[in-house]
């Protein structure tokens, strides 16, 4: 037999008459006995309950169980005492005198077996309201906080705030830029209820913020028993609010913010009118592009258009006019001041894929603008138009107009924010001191503009805080407004005509001190409503003190 008929593979009828007894490794070996049965049995997993043991559950069925399935003895309401550490676990005493932001903020610090229990105060039934529409309402009002430009942290805190009031205390919140996630767990051998909502809008209204804010003021109050359909109802009237000022109101606020921040940097009452009419008309065609649908970035380039126009117009007509003070009124009115500020205060928190998302933000409006600007100065530097960028260095010192200029703005900017009417008086009193502090600082002090802007705007954020905790609401309407006059408007412009001067150089520079100024704001804002907690009572025993935040010292 040659060697190709050796390899060649034998039938099975060859294979059984050389060695009948192959059989399988699977196969049952002689001697022992065959399962019962018709059908081969199913095969299982190292995790099924081995044969000979029963679980049973309580009416008495057989089921099947797993290593998260809590005893048959196991009672939610009986639980017994969790595990206590060999240190013991800290007193944490929290007061109610202090506002509800700092005792779930602290709370939310704190690991969660040594969270103090809530107060078994259930707001409807005697069984408390059904979980998943707990965290549902929650939810609904983190989305309205966070949409409205509220940090991470205070959203998270207000969140925190809802569950607890109804008996949730093992909740864990989680905030993202676009998404809002909470989850509840009675207790560890419980499976855990988890939902999410996405946020897809953000509209700026400080009335509906300041709105929600006593809602949870209200639900955070022991002696206010609010069910979970009395807070349903308010929730939907605070959505169904109209908003305080008309759309007529909010474009002539527009013109007055761009004329008042025209005088702030030199002009007259010429170029405060051109200020005012070119940020209503940009303001107008903004409205009619989002009317259309497009994005924000679009409506960013085409309202920064028509104020560029008019500076390069009266330039080209050789009219006596300050351009430079026309466009620099025309772009306080664009920048975004409040994306700004929340950004910065997220990162600053720890949260700090929001502030990405939120400095991203910023970035596109930012270059929406420039792009604006810069689309309108490349035709007028073609035209002959005389633009002067050392007409930087000419801003006249006028205190008591530029004074007073800086109130109308912070005031004109607080009805843009569509601010409740009673926090408007303060904080057109804040901006105000905020420009006093900042020209105390650089025309006489000679202190430098970077450095006298974050002064100014810690003072803001000072201001704002305290004003907030007496008044029990959000810092933002307080806060937002007020840093209006120290956006860095001038600074912005100059960059932009140097680079459409085919400078730069000189242009990036312009643009490196603009973004300066805008960190200096932020930074200042967080940090003085940080320097307001250092003196003001914090709930906390001392011995957890040092595990209200974070310490790392070094870079890993």
């Amino acid at each position: 037999m040659s060697e190709a008929e050796d390899r060649k593979p034998q039938s099975d009828e060859a294979r059984g008459a050389f060695d009948p007894e192959i059989t399988s490794e699977f196969a049952i070996p002689a001697g022992f006995a065959a399962p019962r049965g018709v059908a081969e049995p199913e095969t299982t997993s190292e995790f099924a309950v081995p044969e000979g043991l029963d679980v049973q559950h309580s009416h008495g069925e057989e089921v099947e169980g797993s290593a998260f399935s809590p005893p048959h003895t196991y009672s939610s309401k009986q639980a017994p005492a969790a595990f206590t550490p060999g240190t013991g676990i800290p007193a944490i005493s929290l007061t109610k005198d202090v506002p509800w932001q700092d005792r779930m903020r602290t709370m939310l610090r704190m690991p969660v077996a040594e969270r103090p229990a809530p107060e078994h105060t259930p707001k409807t039934e005697d069984d408390g309201p059904a979980v998943p529409r707990v965290l549902d309402l929650t939810l609904r009002i983190g989305e309205l906080l966070l949409a409205g430009g509220e940090g991470a942290e205070d959203v998270e805190a207000a969140m925190f705030a809802v569950c607890r009031s109804y008996g949730l205390d093992r909740c864990e919140p989680n905030v993202t830029f676009t998404l809002l996630s909470i989850s509840h767990q009675p207790s560890l051998v419980d499976d855990p209820v988890t939902a999410s909502r996405t946020v897809r809008r953000r509209a700026v209204d400080y009335t509906r913020l300041a709105a929600v804010f006593q809602l949870v003021d209200d639900l955070s109050d022991p002696e206010t028993h609010l069910s979970l359909e009395e807070s349903y109802r308010r929730l939907a009237e605070i959505r169904r609010n109209r908003h305080p000022y008309p759309g007529w109101a909010l474009t002539l606020a527009g013109g007055l913010l761009a004329g008042a921040a025209s005088v702030l940097v030199g002009g007259d009452w010429l170029v405060f009118v051109a200020a005012a009419v070119g940020a209503m008309l940009g303001d107008r065609l903004a409205w009619l592009c989002a009317g259309r649908g497009l994005p924000e970035f679009y409506q960013f380039t085409v309202a920064a258009m028509p104020p560029a126009a008019i500076g390069v117009a009266l330039t080209v007509a050789h009219v006596d006019v300050k351009a430079s003070a026309v466009i620099t009124g025309g772009l306080f009115a664009l920048l975004p001041g409040r994306a700004l500020v929340a950004g910065v205060q997220d990162g600053l928190t720890g949260f700090y894929i929001t502030a990405s998302a939120r400095l991203l933000e910023v970035l596109y409006l930012f270059v929406g603008i420039v792009v604006g600007v810069l689309v309108v100065l490349y035709f007028g530097v073609n035209l002959g138009a005389k633009l002067n960028p050392d007409a930087a260095l000419g801003i006249s010192q006028r205190p008591a107009l530029q004074i007073a200029a800086s109130m109308l703005l912070s005031l004109t900017f607080a009805i843009l924010l569509q601010q409740e009417k009673s926090t408007v008086l303060w904080v057109t009193l804040n901006g105000g001191v905020a420009w006093t502090v900042y020209g105390a600082l650089h025309y006489p002090g000679g202190l430098s503009p970077v450095a006298s802007t974050a002064v100014a705007a810690g003072l803001v954020g000072l201001f704002g805080q305290l004003l907030s905790r007496y008044r029990f609401a959000s810092a933002l309407p307080y806060t937002t407004a007020a840093i209006g006059p120290l956006l860095p408007g001038s600074a912005t412009y100059f960059g932009l005509l140097a680079t459409a001067q085919n400078e730069v150089d000189k242009g990036l520079v312009s643009l490196a001190t603009a973004a300066s100024l805008a960190m200096a704001i932020a930074i200042g804002v967080n940090l003085g409503s940080e320097i307001s907690r250092l003196f003001l009572r914090v709930p906390g025993a001392a011995s957890a003190a040092g595990r209200r935040a974070a310490k790392r010292t070094r870079g890993f």
